[in-house]
């Protein structure tokens, strides 16, 4: 994949910026487009020369633009670092696109280059000048010769998906298990980050590192793992992992339960729990059957607490292989050795050891179950691809695997069929319903040359389409990949709860130790001593402490994906939450972005259809937005115009029929000796209103005045009044002139604007916001407002599923209306409140599960734990976490 730099001239204003956008968006080939008023970034395989001209046609000028400077970087090893670096430069002031590879980084813009080298330093990689960089120059003619295109390196626009490897785990059993096989794939050269979701059984590592080297690396930490090439392979494997643990939780806990009870009736209905010499035997026996139990269904247990010994390691499965291994261990010392037990310690607890096993199998079969279905928003992603296309070339149509599907095919789509992978309609039409890429309920006509995307539904109509993006290429792809990546993210949240389980483990081992000691010497009763060391050891098992916050994050990253938010990562969820201001881009994001002629006044016995023809001729050919909205009025034959002129930052000049014409803001009138005190009421009441008014002149006499205005979004105003009572300050950042922005402010209740700001100036802004103690959140187009949306504590594109939306910023909202941005806060809200519910019935339980089982309140109350109710709250405790996240998948944001 291509980058090429074009260097712009005669650009203004924000509707400039959109026009330029608008017009190289629409060239075949084109993946993304950052503008600014100097330069324009375009990504795509396209002729330099196409750009251009595309530019020019546009009504501006264009040439291929040489960097300010350059600098060698070093510490670059991945795309991830990549990305860090490109974050960097959006926030340096006078940057306005840069070109950044492992080794380099064209910067384009009049930045200062020490200011440049300190952010990249900031960032964590090391910068200097280039001795190659060319000295800072601007164009002052457009090239008419294509230069050759700056080339990127290829892995940039697909890092993630490229220098990512997914590994899906086994054998992971609490909090203890994620930090351990963090460490372990950290420690892996080329690693650059390892994650590790306890829920998910995943584990995502960023870097060069081979695959091979990283399963090794969790084998060698005592846990299985497997790589994974795509979504489908992920699905299938885990459903199927899935359901082989239901399958043996469920008969491991029916056995152990069935024994454990057994022992537990026969001894509450008038069986002797203690050893004498009559029973010695038989309890012999029944200790060897438990031991065999034990082995059979919780052998898993101890293998692994094994593998932790030998590493020097301690997890869940140490807590559990310890205290039912004690508990056994004990209950066989009496029964084989009575007699050096005093009669009132003749105790045993075969039950408990077998009981406890079971109820800890049953409590996980129960939370694999929660955990499938927390991930029902992402199959509902992947069940959106059909797993066959209908193929049609020269053998006619046919049925082909979606796997044969190659780029350049001709497919088919019919009623009722879903689209396959992306692609250009070549013939046909049909309406589409898009509602999972963009959220509108209502589908969209596709016609001859229009794009589709994977996953669309045809409702109505046939067409054929050329495959373009195919695989892990598509749009879908694109989200479920983003969805995969957030909800495996780790909030600042739960890197607290990292820390804590790094030394969980140990902690309890010790004061469970110093609570059996102390109780032998209290009451010089080894049975007590025994009662209290398991039931700590059982119920302070991490395992809720480390499912509280992946399970919030996969449920509330899900249920977002259902109501068409896309979250990059979970720790934008944390700091949306808690977020107190929102700074609002105006056009394309509270208006269409569509500038339309609202109102016309006629002079001097000039008619509106002569009126309209006159300024179509003058603004035909033209792509800037207030040239489209006036010759959308016109429905007739337009001639040439002679002597035509652009006249910066004033207007447009010509002849038609002998006539001279001119057609821009009062400025061109006053330099043109044009009277305009006629229009001065009209002018001031449309301006009032927010419209940008253009003067149109016939023989140097006033003919008429356009009112264009940049229409609100039909639920603008709604959704802001729903912000604010919702209690958030609102901000409306523009480049419009203060009194078009205050009108459109006032319309839709916005307190606070900052107009009169060019495009460099915007992440200034929003710095300023930052330094006054607030919170920012910043929604934009997610195309030319990058400086910004980096800027700000949390970012929000409103997009409609292309893939530079997706990329920009950390939340991503498919629907094309401000109510998703409440939705986002909203939900946003509600996970973090999640995550927190999850946290404090984790930690409270251990805080208050911890006292009870050492027999805290045992002299106060005459309370003691049996070892087995301890397995049971333990249980209870992993089950309660995820049963609370999942509620997450029925979260309605309010109205």
């Amino acid at each position: 994949m291509s980058v090429t730099i074009l260097a712009l001239q005669d650009l203004s204003c924000g509707h400039c910026v959109k026009s330029v956008t608008t017009a190289l968006e629409k060239i075949p080939n084109v993946e993304s487009v950052q503008v600014t008023l100097h330069f324009a970034k375009v990504v795509g395989d396209v002729n330099p020369q196409t750009l251009i001209d595309a530019v020019i046609d546009a009504g501006y000028q264009a040439q291929l633009a040489q960097p300010n400077f350059e600098l060698a970087l070093s510490g670059l090893n991945c795309g991830h670092c990549i990305q860090a670096t490109e974050k960097a430069l959006s926030a340096v002031e006078n940057v306005d696109v840069f070109d950044v590879t492992k080794t380099s980084a064209k910067i384009y813009g009049s930045a200062d280059p020490q200011l440049v080298i300190a952010a990249i330093i900031d960032a964590g990689f090391d910068a200097q000048l280039s001795t190659e960089s060319p000295k800072p120059e601007l164009p002052t003619q457009p090239v008419v010769e294509p230069a050759p295109v700056v080339v990127v390196n290829e892995n940039q626009e697909n890092m993630t998906a490229e220098n990512t490897v997914s590994l899906l785990l086994d054998g992971l059993s609490c909090a203890a298990c994620v930090l351990k096989v963090e460490r372990a794939l950290q420690g892996v050269p080329n690693v650059q980050q390892a994650r590790v979701n306890l829920a998910e059984q995943m584990a995502f590592v960023t870097g060069e590192a081979e695959p091979q080297g990283l399963i090794q690396a969790v084998i060698n930490a005592g846990y299985g793992a497997e790589l994974i090439e795509n979504e489908t392979e992920r699905r299938a494997k885990q459903q199927a992992q899935a359901q082989a643990e239901i399958r043996q939780r469920k008969w491991q806990s029916f056995v152990a339960l069935i024994v454990g009870f057994g022992l537990l009736f026969w001894g509450l209905l008038g069986g002797q729990t203690q050893v004498n010499s009559e029973n010695q035997g038989a309890w012999i026996i029944v200790g060897v059957i438990t031991l065999i139990v034990m082995i059979f269904t919780g052998g898993h247990f101890y293998q692994r607490a094994a593998k932790n010994l030998l590493k020097k390691t301690a997890t869940m499965d140490t807590l559990v292989a310890l205290g039912t291994g004690a508990g056994w261990l004990f209950s066989m010392s009496v029964a084989v050795f009575p007699h050096f037990f005093p009669e009132t310690e003749r105790h045993l607890y075969f039950e408990s050891s077998a009981m406890i096993i079971g109820l800890i199998n049953l409590g996980k079969m129960l939370e694999v179950k929660a955990k499938q279905h927390s991930s029902k928003a992402l199959e509902h992603l992947l069940d959106l691809t059909p797993k066959t296309a209908r193929v049609a070339d020269e053998q006619g149509e046919r049925e082909i695997p979606l796997t044969q599907v190659k780029q350049g095919m001709i497919l088919r789509v019919q009623t009722g069929d879903r689209v396959s992978v992306d692609g250009i309609v070549t013939q046909g039409s049909a309406w589409l319903d898009e509602s999972m890429l963009t959220g509108e309920p209502l589908p969209v006509q596709k016609y001859v040359g229009d794009k589709i995307s994977a996953g669309t539904l045809v409702t109505d109509g046939s067409l054929l389409f050329r495959a373009e993006q195919i695989g892990n290429q598509t749009t879908l792809a694109h989200i479920i990949k983003l969805v995969r990546q957030a909800q495996n993210s780790k909030p600042q949240i739960a890197q607290l709860v990292d820390k804590i389980a790094a030394v969980f483990v140990p902690v309890v081992v010790a004061i469970a130790l110093l609570a059996a000691l102390i109780w032998y010497f209290v009451t010089k009763e080894i049975s007590y001593s025994f009662i209290v060391l398991t039931t700590v050891l059982i119920i302070a098992c991490p395992c809720a402490l480390g499912l509280a916050t992946p399970m919030s994050i996969i449920a509330g990253v899900g249920r977002a994906a259902e109501l068409g938010v896309l979250v990059r990562d979970a720790d934008a969820l944390q700091k949306a939450a808690s977020a107190d201001t929102l700074v609002f881009d105006k056009t394309g994001t509270l208006t269409k972005g569509e500038p339309k002629v609202t109102a016309l006044y006629t002079y001097n016995e000039t008619t509106q259809q002569s009126a309209v023809r006159f300024a179509a001729v003058l603004e035909q050919g033209a792509n800037h937005p207030l040239a489209k909205a006036i010759l959308a009025l016109n429905n007739e034959h337009l001639d040439a115009v002679a002597e035509f002129k652009t006249l910066k930052g004033l207007g447009v000049t010509g002849r038609l029929n002998g006539k001279k014409l001119a057609l821009g803001n009062r400025t061109l009138m006053t330099q043109l000796g044009v009277a305009t005190a006629q229009a001065e009421s009209q002018f001031q009441q449309e301006s009032e209103k927010g419209a940008t008014v253009v003067f149109l002149a016939v023989e140097n006499q006033l003919a008429a005045i356009f009112a264009i205005r940049d229409p609100l979004r039909d639920d603008s105003q709604a959704a802001l009044q729903r912000l604010r009572v919702q209690g958030y300050h609102l901000v409306m950042l523009t480049g419009d002139q203060e009194k078009t922005a205050q009108a459109i402010a006032d319309e839709v209740g916005i307190d606070h604007v900052i107009a009169g700001i060019l495009p460099d100036a915007k992440a200034q802004a929003i710095q300023q916001l930052q330094q006054q103690g607030r919170r920012v959140v910043m929604v934009g187009d997610g195309i030319n407002d990058a400086p910004a949306l980096a800027q700000a504590d949390v970012s929000m594109a409103i997009g409609s599923g292309s893939d530079i939306a997706i990329e920009t910023a950390e939340l991503t909202l498919m629907h094309h209306s401000i109510h998703a941005v409440a939705d986002a806060l909203s939900l946003s809200k509600a996970t973090l409140r999640n995550m927190k519910q999850n946290l404090f019935f984790a930690f409270i339980y251990n805080s208050l599960g911890i006292p009870f089982a050492a027999g805290v309140f045992y002299p106060l109350f005459g309370w003691l734990l049996n070892p087995m109710i301890g397995g049971a709250a333990m249980a209870c405790s992993s089950i309660t976490v995820a049963t609370n996240a999942n509620r997450l998948l029925k979260f309605t944001p309010k109205a």
